[in-house]
């Protein structure tokens, strides 16, 4: 397939009503590639990925439209999406400790999901010491984090399973050695579609046991 078509499938996925913040619909996107206008159209299919309930498909098609086009920041970002549609959601507010202080960095995180910290989340050792998880770091609305800085990030944990307990007010560290490289509080913590969804059902259609 062609960067065009692909975008068109993809197109197909996001329902005529949904939209973004600025009010952008998918009959835009359509729009801008009547004209050729590929990127323009990529980046208004990225941002309806926000705005209903994408699956894996939609961005599996963005994503290798994205390698096509060379834009590699974008094609991370869809890779990203898919895992979080596959994991779920977690993000946090998170404020990394100043760099002249032990265990503070002294150049920028990068904000693409490059970096792979490792996160203390309550988690203990069968010998009482911080049991130590890693998650990748997106940093939002900007490419990168300067040291001491505060930004809120999304966290794509290699044992997600782990991380499930976690909701809003939850206080994690983010740690590159020993020493506390940064504190982050939950502000999101979401399960993936399938499990949301079986959680609902659940609560809904409670099943009701006894002894007889």
């Amino acid at each position: 397939m062609d960067v065009p078509e692909l975008l068109r499938r993809a197109a197909c996925h996001v329902p005529a009503a949904a939209s973004d913040e600025a009010g952008t619909t998918v009959a835009d996107a359509n729009e801008y590639l009547d004209h050729d206008e590929w990127e323009i159209a990529l980046d208004i299919l990225v941002e309806l990925g926000d705005a209903y309930r994408s699956q894996i498909a939609f961005w599996d098609l963005l994503a290798e439209a994205a390698r096509m086009m060379w834009l590699s920041r974008t094609e991370r970002w869809c890779h990203w999406r898919r895992f979080e549609v596959v994991h779920g959601v977690v993000r946090a507010d998170l404020q990394l400790v100043d760099p002249g202080v032990a265990g503070g960095r002294r150049i920028p995180i990068p904000g693409d999901g490059r970096l792979r910290p490792l996160w203390d989340i309550g988690d203990v050792t069968a010998a009482g010491d911080p049991d130590l998880y890693v998650a990748r770091l997106w940093v939002e609305s900007q490419p990168d984090l300067q040291p001491g800085g505060r930004a809120v990030v999304r966290l794509a944990p290699l044992s997600p399973q782990r991380w499930r307990r976690l909701v809003p007010g939850h206080v994690i560290t983010m740690h590159e050695q020993r020493p506390v490289a940064g504190t982050a509080t939950i502000v999101e913590s979401a399960l993936p579609l399938d499990e949301a969804a079986a959680v609902a059902a659940a609560v809904a259609d409670p099943v009701v046991t006894g002894t007889g």
